[in-house]
């Protein structure tokens, strides 16, 4: 639990396919290794980012296994588990920790939502199978957990902390309590550490730039972070993980293959990224180029 608590930057690590549509392994270890290099303390195995969404729950629970045997002995890894179906995410956390996951990220049941009661009793049952971080971000469930939730799910011995996307000031209260608490929103998770005292960020922008979100976490650089918070908008330009996905295209890190409903970034809003990308120093960058790419580079896959 220590060295789970300890882990101030944890990448919300993009899942890439081939010209199939299928995971491509061999694209997914290259991601990994460079967030390795960066100093990154853990990933996010098929979370949004991750587009575990998309993702078969045999295709989510092989992806961990292949973390765990490939990188366990140098990050943490976290399996989204996470499900509104609470019998679907006692087995997929049960299966992540069978096959060696360090900790898994829960989620609020979302779109079939339940009451306070319902939520509370939700998350008292993935508890009880290990380590969890519970995941708050009311934009995409429509419901927010507060205080009143959070705070008795606090004293499980298996829970690590919050990803809470509603905003420093929240964070601020749990942690003022002792209650660990990772910033959600990339733009706002250097004010959150060195201001509001959050343990650090469960990141997307760290996927393009992890050594910068490094400095961010390490080091009082108030320029770093101002440098980047135009990237950090046009990241969220569109629903992520669009544009991260689209970034990491024009990076040449990945192919550009999408599953969808994904569809990449358009020519202007590609246009708007490249300048931005390029204002970064391509050592900073995961990828060795900076292009717009055409409309017709895109391969979409269902």
């Amino acid at each position: 639990m220590k060295r789970l608590q300890a882990a101030s930057l944890i990448t919300a690590i993009k899942t890439p396919y081939d010209s199939n549509g299928d995971i491509c392994l061999t694209t997914y270890d290259a991601l990994i290794e460079q967030q390795i290099a960066a100093g990154v303390d853990g990933i996010i195995v098929g979370g949004t980012t991750g587009e575990g969404q998309l993702l078969s729950w045999e295709e989510h629970i092989i992806l961990i296994a292949h973390c765990v045997h490939r990188f366990s002995d140098k990050l943490i890894i976290v399996g989204n588990t996470g499900s509104n179906n609470t019998r679907e995410a006692i087995k997929a956390t049960e299966n992540g920790f069978a096959v060696g996951m360090d900790a898994s990220l829960q989620i609020n049941p979302y779109y079939g939502r339940t009451s306070l009661a319902g939520v509370a009793e939700h998350f008292q049952r993935v508890l009880a199978i290990g380590p969890a971080f519970i995941y708050n971000v009311p934009g995409r469930t429509g419901q927010d957990l507060t205080p009143e939730i959070i705070e008795p799910l606090a004293k499980h011995k298996n829970f690590i902390g919050v990803k809470e996307c509603a905003g420093n000031e929240r964070i601020a209260h749990y942690e003022q309590q002792g209650i660990p608490c990772w910033s959600g929103n990339d733009d706002e998770c250097f004010v959150g550490k060195h201001k509001f005292g959050s343990h650090g960020v469960i990141s997307v922008a760290s996927n393009i730039v992890p050594g910068l979100m490094r400095q961010l976490m390490d080091s009082d650089v108030p320029q770093v972070n101002e440098r980047l918070q135009s990237l950090m908008k046009w990241l969220f330009c569109e629903p992520n993980p669009i544009a991260i996905n689209t970034a990491l295209m024009m990076t040449g890190a990945v192919k550009p293959n999408f599953r969808l409903p994904y569809k990449a970034l358009t020519q202007t809003q590609r246009e708007e990224g490249a300048t931005l990308l390029r204002a970064t120093a391509q050592q900073d960058l995961v990828g060795d180029t900076v292009e717009v790419l055409s409309d017709s580079d895109f391969n979409y896959c269902a």
